[in-house]
């Protein structure tokens, strides 16, 4: 085998040019599909950094409250024994920590313009993550605990036409069909985050209950916080069954985000609260379909790429099979097995592979770094689904082991039809070509 494998390498060598072409078209593929995979990977992180700071924990209790059967409102009527409930199983469920949101939708009117939007409240002192993860332009985060304050990211407020300290109107309906409307002050601007930070609007958690007349323990939703994030869905069906079990209504997963359900809990026939748990993939299904049709199309490229690199070996082959023709009716001449000539030819085109993938992962991880340290800036189109200002790449070795591994194979794989034409000859007919 020591032999073989030599040989190949000489013959490779030999080949030089042959060789570099080939060995560079298929580090080539395994690059770009390195870097695809970074991206994908990029943003699969910051959407569940950004997710689980704007929009959703890990896991969420929600729910909604009907005063009547044609009525739904996204609340819990007693937050703090659900927070309880919660907080007790905090160890066993890998809990690191729990926060409590408003829901609402209303309208913010300023002078000049005004904008529907999802209005979140927040008690910004039990959320330090929050400060550390929006990145504010004016003002300070921190000023969220006032009872009238507000946070606009940067295209609502160009939009609104509003700076810094600027008093605005919210106006949404009450949970008893009441319209309602506070004043409040604009405390903070902040970076755009992607297209969830178009429509969410932030606000004191007071002043939202102040907005819609609720009572003090009345809240929008729970969200949990995992140490494990992975093990979101198995901490939702728990909590589920374990809340059913104390007598709550509980809503069956949906796979759906909560403002989604409206229309079809509009239409039960029930009043009074349900709870309804759901995960931070659930909530964020438009951008995991984004994220799905990403992998996909990546997957048809690389296949693609991948059926012109086999192409390529196999023609590659071919030719060097031809070009020596009385080399291989000479070795069979003098004893060597077609088995031999078949690990031959089959050997040289995986230490090709092996070389040309190892390389294209190195010059793509450095290639991510480099992307990575150049900060490159991307048009607002692309923000919205990068969900970041910057490109960002997050280069991870288990896919690229997998790419090393996968386009290894199908280029080892693809050479066997001809390697084994090669060791089918019969040893005169071989010497004697010209």
């Amino acid at each position: 085998m020591k032999t073989l494998f030599l040989i190949a390498i000489r013959n490779l060598v030999a080949n030089m040019r042959r060789s570099l072409l080939l060995g560079g078209a298929i580090a080539t593929v395994t690059l770009i599909l390195v870097v695809l995979s970074s991206v994908s990977n990029g943003m699969q992180v910051n959407m569940l950094k950004i997710a689980t700071t704007l929009s959703s924990g890990h896991v969420n209790v929600g729910g909604f409250y009907k005063l009547t059967s044609g009525d739904a409102s996204p609340m819990l009527s007693d937050y703090p024994k659900l927070r309880a409930h919660v907080e007790a199983r905090k160890e066993e469920l890998g809990i690191t920590h729990v926060t409590v949101r408003g829901r609402g939708w209303g309208k913010i009117i300023s002078d000049q313009a005004s904008q529907q939007g999802a209005l979140v409240g927040i008690d910004i002192i039990d959320e330090p993550r929050f400060a550390e993860i929006v990145e504010t332009v004016q003002g300070d985060i921190n000023r969220l605990k006032e009872d009238n304050a507000i946070m606009l990211f940067e295209k609502q407020a160009e939009r609104l036409e509003v700076k810094l300290g600027d008093n605005i109107t919210v106006s949404a309906p009450t949970y008893r069909g009441v319209n309602n409307t506070v004043d409040a002050q604009v405390v903070a601007i902040a970076k755009d985050m992607g297209m969830m930070s178009a429509w969410a609007i932030f606000m004191s958690n007071s002043g939202l209950r102040r907005l819609y007349d609720m009572k003090p323990e009345h809240a929008g939703a729970l969200h949990i916080f995992l140490a494990d994030p992975e093990k979101a869905d198995s901490v939702a069906a728990s909590l589920r069954r374990s809340l059913g079990a104390e007598g709550h209504r509980v809503m069956d997963s949906a796979g759906q985000p909560f403002w989604q359900k409206f229309q079809s809990v509009s239409r039960e026939d029930w009043t009074g609260q349900k709870l309804d748990i759901s995960t931070w993939t659930d909530e964020m299904q438009f951008m995991k379909y984004v994220l799905s049709t990403f992998s996909l199309l990546t997957v048809i490229f690389v296949a693609i790429l991948l059926g012109l690199i086999v192409m390529g070996v196999v023609n590659t082959l071919y030719m060097a099979i031809r070009e020596r023709t009385r080399e291989i009716g000479t070795l069979r001449a003098i004893g060597m097995d077609r088995s031999y000539v078949l690990l031959m030819f089959t050997y040289e085109a995986f230490v090709l592979s092996v070389i040309a993938t190892l390389t294209g992962a190195i010059l793509g991880a450095a290639l991510c770094a480099g992307l990575n340290a150049a900060e490159i800036g991307v048009n607002k189109g692309f923000q919205m689904f990068l969900m970041s200002d910057k490109l960002q790449l997050l280069f991870d070795v288990n896919t690229a082991l997998m790419a090393i591994v996968t386009i290894a194979v199908v280029t080892t794989l693809s050479s066997l039809l001809p390697s084994w034409r090669a060791a089918k000859r019969p040893p005169i007919t071989a010497i004697q070509h010209v």
